[in-house]
């Protein structure tokens, strides 16, 4: 990946356009269970998207996989496909981007105030 690429992110839209295409030939509850995990994994982000690609690229190997041997969606991941993104991301209660950035501000904030009061 050159620095160019990385800078626009025209790497991670080839990536997603290939995504979105192997997901489309998917049969429909799995397709629907893919939207899910996308919207269930995107909160977990950092600012590119570049840490769920290999997430989500083995989520969507999964489907397929599954799709390809005849299964449904429910036989594969059961009823909680919250769940199955809790233990794709690392447990019920992982951190998001977001959380890491509150604690960041709220170190640099307790550390300004630590010089201004000491």
């Amino acid at each position: 990946m050159s620095f160019w690429q990385t800078l626009t992110g025209s790497d991670l839209t080839r990536e997603w356009q290939a995504f979105e295409a192997r997901a489309a030939a998917l049969p429909d509850d799995h397709r629907a269970a893919w939207e899910e995990i996308k919207a269930r994994t995107a909160p977990h982000a950092d600012f590119t998207g570049r840490n769920l690609t290999p997430i989500l690229d083995g989520a969507l190997g999964l489907l397929e996989e599954t799709a390809a041997d005849g299964q449904g969606v429910h036989e594969v991941l059961g009823d909680d496909i919250a769940g199955f993104c809790a233990a794709l991301l690392g447990g019920e209660r992982a951190r998001t981007h977001r959380d890491r950035w509150r604690e960041q501000l709220n170190d640099n904030v307790a550390r300004k105030l630590a010089r201004l009061g000491g």
